[in-house]
């Protein structure tokens, strides 16, 4: 077993305890649980980033398993989270960013032997601008989607005046979980908006034409549209709350379904299929 796959299994195991005792934490309402996931997920995410440090000995960005850019987009994802985290002290969200990071990281040996073929006049700045911006977007709609889901299950036992008890007890006012949506537009929107621009650049270039009618395109068109009119109505129209929230719920739904759906299932440039 190389140090590479030892280090691998060594980065699940801490994400897996780290996602069991913020939930065990939060239901049970143990303090020390919580500040454990907090740091089982740190030590996890420091040798993820030494992981995909060494993972890069010897390669470029021109030929590299695909394997290795879900695990950045795990990566990122706790990126987000720990910095959220940092700027409003938000212990919920380690409910949706450990588990979801797990997630996509074991799905990364799906495709272990899956290598992606860049030009290499525009690799780097393809990676930098159009994959770096969209993962760190992406992630962003992450955390809003954990908080947009909370604030529909809060908002309905305080409509239906259930009484709190619990879990329920713990969770923060209605606003916290706004300020994470409004925190995530914000700064997710130009981040997508800049992904989705360089990512046309690069069409350009690699293959003569900014639009193709790519499925993958098509989708991130009608995610970039989604996304305007929320950072619209949150900017002018001072949208807040539920329609905010079910929203970004949408939004990362059809951007889980353009990785996913769109990229292993159809004919693209950006299929995660042997090719």
């Amino acid at each position: 077993m190389s140090s590479l796959e030892l280090l691998s299994i060594a980065i699940i195991m801490l994400y897996v305890l780290g996602t069991v005792c913020i939930a065990v934490g939060l239901l049970a309402r143990r303090d020390r649980l919580k500040r454990l996931s907090q740091w089982l997920t740190l030590a996890g995410f420091a040798l993820h980033t030494v992981m995909l440090g060494l993972s890069m000995q010897g390669q470029t960005w021109q030929i590299l398993e695909k394997a290795y850019y879900f695990r950045m987009l795990s990566w990122s994802l706790l990126l987000i989270y720990f910095f959220v985290w940092w700027r409003l002290r938000l212990e919920f969200l380690g409910l949706t960013a450990s588990p979801v990071a797990l997630v996509f990281y074991v799905s990364s040996f799906m495709l272990a032997d899956v290598q992606s073929k860049l030009p290499p006049a525009m690799s780097g700045l393809f990676f930098g601008l159009h994959i770096g911006t969209l993962f760190l977007s992406f992630s962003l709609m992450t955390m809003a989607c954990g908080a947009g889901l909370l604030f529909l299950y809060m908002d309905r036992k305080l409509k239906h005046k259930t009484r709190l008890s619990g879990f329920d007890r713990d969770l923060p006012a209605l606003s916290a979980f706004d300020k994470v949506n409004h925190l995530a537009v914000m700064a997710g929107f130009p981040l997508f908006t800049l992904g989705m621009v360089s990512g046309f650049v690069w069409a350009r270039i690699a293959w003569g034409k900014m639009l193709s009618w790519d499925p993958k395109e098509i989708v991130s068109l009608v995610v970039w549209c989604m996304f305007a009119l929320l950072f619209h109505q949150r900017l002018a129209l001072g949208w807040r709350g539920r329609k905010t929230a079910v929203m970004a719920i949408w939004i990362f739904a059809v951007c889980v379904f353009s990785l996913l759906g769109v990229n292993f299932l159809m004919t693209t440039h950006h299929s995660f299929n042997p090719q």
